[in-house]
């Protein structure tokens, strides 16, 4: 896999972001009666008690909220136009890291969508690829944990292997690494408050230091060495370069996600995580990425780099490819735009007033 800031390389990047595609009462004498009820009076009473503080938050819908129309290859909003630009420039910093799977091929360029799978349009050209590699590569059964924060060039190398080997994983923002409930629960847990750090629930894996998770994630879910060239890796792997441009990209944008909205609600890190279909370098998913870590919101992210096979999932689950693509178990509520989502997401988890 070869990377390029070129022009026709982020193009290629920038095009995949919004492409789409159709697509019984105990029986005995009395006097034993009366101390089975008041047993089961103060049974019921503990049960119930647990039971309300494992019970999630309620959230509800604004007024008038209304899903906005999916509009592919459309910046919805052209004062947004700035920051779409300086993000695309956060992406070429990096070149391009993680907006292609590992082993990323083109299948056919010629390709339909009758047949509901994922291919990129353009003009008389149907673009569908894939990763050449990945195919029988192990999956895990269940999301990876990562305790992380958006701005941390750390935290972004692992983020980055995370779509390079076309993963899904649950994001726990703590931002600054030592604001929010998740830095709470991480110092509980390890008695320290770094990031990233990462937790495997199918092997029992938990770990700090970013480069031991990548090694770790390209090990453990990634192809046999002999079937990619590791020198595709050096923009992640060569940790001077990756951390270096990694900053960058964090001053560029503000610092993004180190600190915690001040009115975020105080409940947001008990909410179900939302789930967040996209990549990391996407200028498009970036607002959303960023609105959910400064609210302290976890959230699952499905990696949808190109040649990913979850491009296909998207369209048998919705009929079309886009994103950013949210999905909010706490309200019910799913939709595309990134800029709409992230004024969603503001005006449902924070404190009004």
């Amino acid at each position: 896999m070869r990377l390029s800031t070129s022009a026709g390389f982020i193009a290629l990047i920038l095009s995949g972001t919004n492409a789409w595609a159709p697509v019984p009462h105990a029986r005995g004498a009395s006097r034993h009666v009366q101390q089975p009820l008041k047993m089961g009076f103060f049974n019921d009473l503990f049960t119930n008690t647990k039971q309300a503080s494992n019970a999630k938050p309620k959230v509800e819908v604004p007024p008038n909220f209304e899903i906005p129309e999916p509009k592919p290859l459309t910046l919805t909003r052209s004062s947004d136009l700035p920051i779409v630009l300086k993000r695309s420039l956060a992406l070429a910093l990096r070149l391009g890291t993680g907006a292609f799977v590992l082993g990323w091929k083109i299948d056919d360029i010629f390709a339909t969508m009758d047949d509901g799978k994922y291919a990129l349009r353009i003009g008389p050209f149907g673009l569908r690829d894939s990763s050449s590699v990945l195919v029988d590569a192990p999956r895990p059964a269940e999301p990876l944990i990562l305790y992380e924060y958006d701005a941390s060039p750390f935290c972004k190398r692992v983020r980055e292997m995370i779509n390079l080997l076309d993963l899904t994983a649950e994001y726990r923002p703590c931002p600054g690494a030592r604001a929010g409930k998740f830095s709470d629960e991480l110092f509980e847990r390890t008695g320290r408050r770094t990031v990233p750090y990462l937790i495997d629930p199918n092997t029992g894996e938990e770990m700090f230091e970013s480069s031991k998770q990548i090694e770790y994630l390209l090990k453990t879910y990634g192809p046999s060495e002999d079937k990619f060239d590791r020198k595709a890796l050096w923009p992640i792997t060569f940790e001077a370069f990756s951390v270096y441009t990694s900053t960058l990209v964090a001053v560029l944008l503000e610092m993004p996600g180190a600190r915690k909205k001040l009115n975020a609600r105080p409940d947001n890190e008990s909410m179900e995580p939302l789930e967040l279909w996209g990549y990391e370098c996407s200028p498009f998913v970036r607002p959303v990425r960023e609105k959910l870590s400064e609210l302290c919101l976890p959230h699952r992210m499905v990696s949808c780099s190109r040649g990913s096979a979850n491009r296909n999932k998207m369209i048998e689950k919705t009929g079309r490819f886009q994103v950013p693509f949210l999905v909010d178990p706490n309200t019910g509520i799913e939709m595309y735009e990134g800029p709409e989502i992230a004024d969603y997401l503001e005006a449902v988890y924070t404190v009004k007033g």
